[in-house]
């Protein structure tokens, strides 16, 4: 047998439809105003994490250089910091300046350019679009910033 006092409290442990829609009314706002900022961070993020790459892959040339008197040549690109260049010319101090070459944020080999147009030697992501040239998220990233 169930008293009055037990009844009441089981009907008044739930939530009702009014204050779950409500809930999901104040989620669905909050969620409206949250996500494009989000959203607009991750093109920001890619965007330095693919200028702190192209910083270090310079850094690996600059070392390449200081103990072969050269950068690799356009033909042995930056897989030359990875492995021993097969192609002349031979680098005579030759040692692994990068574990592994890393692949843009949005999945595409960085570019390199000997000569570069911008300095002696370019490093380059193309961006979200991979295309050369472009503005905001599919602007290039590079050596000379």
């Amino acid at each position: 047998m169930t008293t009055p006092r037990l009844s009441r409290w089981r009907r008044a442990a739930g939530f009702t439809l009014i204050e779950l829609m409500v809930v999901l009314v104040i989620i669905g706002v909050l969620a409206a105003l949250i996500v494009p900022n989000v959203l607009d961070r991750t093109d920001d993020a890619r965007a330095t994490a693919a200028r702190t790459d192209v910083h270090n892959i310079m850094q690996a040339l600059k070392l390449y250089k200081l103990d072969n008197q050269r950068f690799p040549t356009g033909e042995q690109g930056l897989q030359a910091l990875v492995a021993r260049p097969a192609s002349p010319p031979a680098p005579g101090n030759w040692r692994p300046y990068l574990e592994k070459l890393p692949n843009d944020p949005w999945g595409r080999p960085y570019q390199y350019l000997n000569p570069g147009v911008k300095g002696e030697v370019d490093v380059m992501s193309f961006g979200a679009d991979g295309q050369s040239g472009g503005e905001g998220k599919n602007a290039d990233i590079g050596s000379w910033q």
